[in-house]
């Protein structure tokens, strides 16, 4: 019989003060899954063009670690979602998981979306974050943010949002298969359906490093999360027309009355400034939204690569055989 194959993929960015510790935590899940499941393991690194030394450690130290492992390098950075993606269609197991390289994440999870993959019993297993020990207002915002889009846009997301995942082949056919720019990874994961478990976490410290979660690719993540999987803003501005048109035509007719009394001898000024500040704000709301939706769908004509993979290494775990 074939021995089935472990694939984690890691992207990485600005990740070199933990990358000993991510390797040594590696090995050991390796280790276990061959013990625990009879599985063989692989790592890919995908390095999505980071400025500091992470490219050159990984060179220097895979030839030595005892699993398999590939270290792809983008061209530049391109983002974690598309790290993900290059690293998911560089694969080559039976099963897949994802797992951030600054350690927040439990390596252990991987293990716990293995041994439900192996059981049958789903094709896809996200990481649901019981607790998470992130600044106060990151964290407010973050649960603030996620609890709106489980109401809002997809209802079967966890309360407290994914930032990792296992899955079978057959779902990363499928995944890898959605070729959308300016998307997002978590709500493709979920729009796609099939078998679904969960495995519960707590969401560690950073102990290494500066995240590199900016408050830009925060806001990236929230306009690429809500456009891509919603029509609710088209339809809250909509309403907010609607609204707008009926009080324009009550004031109008408030203006009528009031001309019709004599209670205005000049044209309504205010009344007039009001209605234009009002039309053109609301219209302004309204290009923008149609036009976040019109560009996205005029970067998904382009047909450009989601990422450009400028280096490719893999190296055998000869460790492994000493």
């Amino acid at each position: 019989m074939v021995t089935p194959m472990l694939s984690i993929v890691i992207p990485v960015y600005r990740n070199e003060e933990s990358l000993p510790h991510l390797i040594a935590a590696l090995a050991d899940v390796a280790q276990r899954a061959k013990q625990d499941f009879n599985c063989a393991t692989e790592v890919i690194f995908v390095v999505d063009g980071s400025p500091d030394n992470s490219y050159a450690m990984l060179a220097q130290a895979l030839p030595s670690v005892p699993f398999v492992s590939q270290l792809l390098l983008h061209s530049r950075n391109f983002g974690s979602f598309a790290a993900i993606r290059t690293g998911l269609q560089a694969a080559t197991g039976n099963y897949f998981g994802v797992v951030a390289a600054d350690l927040q994440e439990p390596p252990e999870l991987l293990l716990q979306f293995l041994e439900k993959l192996a059981a049958g019993d789903c094709d896809v297993v996200v990481g649901c974050r019981e607790n998470r020990h992130d600044p106060l207002l990151s964290r407010s915002a973050s649960n603030l943010f996620w609890k709106l889009y489980k109401k809002f846009v997809i209802r079967e997301i966890p309360e407290k949002g994914v930032d990792v995942f296992g899955c079978n082949k057959a779902f990363r056919d499928q995944l890898i298969a959605l070729g959308e720019a300016n998307t997002s990874l978590v709500g493709l994961i979920f729009w796609l359906g099939f078998r679904r478990g969960e495995v519960t976490y707590e969401r560690r410290v950073r102990q290494h490093g500066k995240s590199a979660w900016t408050l830009k690719k925060k806001l990236n993540y929230l306009l690429d999360s809500v456009f891509s999987f919603t029509d609710l803003p088209i339809k809250l501005l909509g309403l907010f027309g609607l609204l707008g048109v009926i009080a324009s035509v009550l004031l109008g007719i408030v203006i009528l009355l009031a001309k019709a009394f004599g209670d205005i001898a000049v044209p309504g000024y205010t009344a007039t400034v009001l209605t234009v500040i009002f039309f053109g704000g609301l219209n302004s709301l309204g290009l923008g939204i149609v036009g976040a939706y019109a560009w996205r769908a005029f970067e998904n004509t382009k047909s450009r690569p989601l990422a450009v993979v400028m280096v490719a290494q893999k190296f055998d775990g000869a460790a492994a055989a000493n």
